[in-house]
């Protein structure tokens, strides 16, 4: 499915995403490591048993891009330029081993680029939830779209 352009999205509207992802052991270990990310509340168990989580948490960058990386199939695959930044990043309730996030979209705001004409900026919210809809993670994520060609 090809992702919309910047003249297809309309302020308010809220994807659903039907893509679901269940975090493996695996995920959260292969990532903290590939990131050099020796944090212990992710990688040691025995040392998070002895949080107030006691098991290890998911770590909270994996989980910011999983849940954009979910919307990606439904608002800009093959339509986006890139990403401008992100802001308003929060992690409300832990991921843990075995939850399965699910995400939802809304369009914040739209504006036209002023210096590419052929191009608009829109901002998203995305939120991801888990399995029990927790809010696990939050982020308002600024894209450069193109626009529809003529």
């Amino acid at each position: 499915m090809a992702g919309l352009y910047f003249d297809e999205f309309e302020v308010g509207h809220v994807f659903k995403h039907e893509l679901r992802r269940t975090v493996t052991e695996s995920d959260n270990m292969l990532f903290s490591n590939m990131t050099l990310n020796p944090q212990p509340l992710h990688i040691d168990f025995d040392f998070a048993s002895k949080t107030e989580f006691g098991k290890p948490l998911v770590n909270s960058l994996f989980t910011l891009g999983l849940m954009i990386g979910i919307s990606v199939n439904d608002t800009t695959i093959g339509t986006t330029v890139g990403n401008l930044g992100m802001s308003e990043v929060k992690f409300p309730h832990p991921l843990f081993h075995g939850d399965t996030v699910h995400v939802e979209t809304e369009v914040k705001t739209l504006r036209e680029s002023k210096s590419r004409p052929t191009q608009g900026i829109v901002t998203f919210v995305h939120k991801a939830f888990n399995q029990d809809d927790k809010l696990v993670a939050f982020c308002e994520r600024a894209a450069l779209m193109h626009k529809k060609p003529q």
